[in-house]
């Protein structure tokens, strides 16, 4: 049996038999997901004598995981295949013509198999080097139980793409920051189960009643920064470039083709977030097993990054250190470290997601012919459109690419709730989700869009 013949082989989620899937049927099974995601998440692995992740919780969020739960692994595996093969893909080396139907099989099929792969590898990498230590005897079922756990979150992310809105990775992602984020402002249980006002917003009451004006300022500006990213993540979702197009058939009826600011979406961000959550979670990992630090980097007791590659990519709360005076001037080369790693693999990794993704200006422009539309002025001729569209695509995805890093980076500095990506990525799925929800409502109301959408 061939590679082809293997990747036909998968198992798979089935797909939907009907032309389009109601918005019902699609609500459905995103909230069945989700259940169960959250399900997954509080299920503890059995046989387990530490967990050493248990400290990385920031690196958790942006992995759609909770360590030391049967789901340990998260979108890591899936994000890591996708961002290999784009590498490879993009590079010339596999040379894939995802344009095609065939091409995009064939790329998927590689993805899927390639994150099974993964699923593996992390397992064993998890569990023989202590980041989550088995007990004598139980190496074994522990690392069934990642297999197991990882293997689910493909299938569930299969399932949200085939019969949901959006990506599994996508509502993953945002369903845990959601929860950190409440817990955040109103948590209020300490860790033996004691009354302990560690929620921000319990936090600024605790402090204003003793006359604690450090702590109302520690618990305020992560507050403000975060609402402030939140509004300048809306407004820049806000611009757009609208590209009129006219019905061939329905003369006088015209629809305006909104491409976004942020042209390439979320996944570009996830990518460059799961790229260094993974470095610095087998940085963690090698330390522990080799007892010393390599070049990729070494953490403290508290898991915080103090040198090597995972402290130049890494941040630390600029503004916190000024208001509690721990400020180190290090830490300003850090932080111009970390926003040149964002940015950089940000515009790459949406480059890459634009030409992969079928988000390129050719596979738009030949969307258009075939949904029945053309841009009124211009010959109806697929190469036209696409060197109109060239104009547009390339530079907004270059430029969204670049904010998105800019955004999450300088967010991640200054402090953030549950980190600046984090609360990027809440808003642009949430955004993303939206589009979806409204995309579905469009076809519904007016049955010609559904070429054009691809539904």
């Amino acid at each position: 049996m061939g590679l082809r013949g293997l990747l036909h082989n998968l198992p798979e989620v089935r797909a939907p038999t009907e032309k389009k899937v109601s918005f019902n049927v699609k609500l459905k099974w995103t909230l069945v997901i989700l259940i169960g995601y959250f399900i997954l998440a509080n299920i503890p692995l059995f046989g387990i004598a530490a967990n050493s992740l248990s400290r990385f919780e920031y690196l958790a969020i942006l992995m759609g995981t909770s360590f030391g739960s049967i789901i340990s692994l998260g979108i890591g595996p899936i994000v890591m295949a996708s961002i290999i093969l784009q590498l490879l893909n993009g590079a010339g080396i596999l040379n894939i013509d995802t344009n095609s139907d065939e091409g995009k099989k064939f790329f998927q099929g590689m993805q899927k198999l390639l994150a099974f792969a993964f699923v593996i590898f992390e397992a064993l990498i998890y569990v023989l080097m202590k980041g989550i230590a088995a007990e004598p005897g139980f190496t074994g079922l522990v690392i069934l139980q990642l297999c197991l756990g990882g293997f689910l979150i493909i299938f569930m992310d299969e399932v949200i793409q085939k019969w949901g809105f959006g990506s599994g990775v996508s509502l993953f992602i945002a369903a845990g920051i959601g929860w950190r984020l409440f817990a955040q402002l109103f948590q209020f249980m300490g860790p033996q189960g004691t009354f302990e006002a560690s929620g921000k917003v319990l936090a600024i009451v605790a402090s204003v009643i003793v006359g604690d004006g450090t702590g109302v300022a520690r618990a305020f500006f992560p507050i403000l920064v975060t609402a402030i990213l939140f509004l300048a993540v809306i407004f820049a979702q806000s611009l757009k470039v609208e590209i009129p197009l006219a019905f061939d058939r329905v003369r006088g009826h015209s629809v305006k083709w909104p491409l976004n600011f942020f042209y390439s979406g979320v996944m570009p961000v996830i990518f460059v977030s799961a790229l260094a959550a993974n470095v610095q979670l087998f940085a963690s990992m090698i330390q522990g097993w080799l007892g010393s630090a390599t070049f990729l980097g070494g953490f403290s007791s508290g898991g915080q990054a103090v040198s090597g590659l995972s402290f130049w990519i890494g941040s630390n709360p600029i503004l916190e250190n000024i208001i509690t005076g721990s400020f180190r001037w290090v830490y300003a080369a850090q932080a111009v470290g970390h926003v040149l790693f964002y940015v950089l693999f940000s515009v790459l990794f949406a480059i890459f997601w634009v030409n992969t993704s079928g988000q390129d200006a050719r596979s738009q422009a030949n969307k258009i012919v075939n949904s029945g539309m053309s841009m009124p002025g211009f010959r109806k001729d697929e190469r036209v459109l696409e060197q109109i569209l060239k104009r547009y695509v390339g530079p907004l995805t270059i430029m969204g690419g670049a904010a998105i890093g800019i955004l999450a980076s300088v967010a991640n500095l200054l402090g953030a709730l549950v980190g600046g990506t984090a609360i990027l990525l809440a808003v642009m799925i949430l955004y993303q989700l939206y589009q979806n929800i409204a995309q579905q409502h469009a076809v519904d109301m007016n049955p010609a869009l559904k070429g054009f959408f691809g539904a």
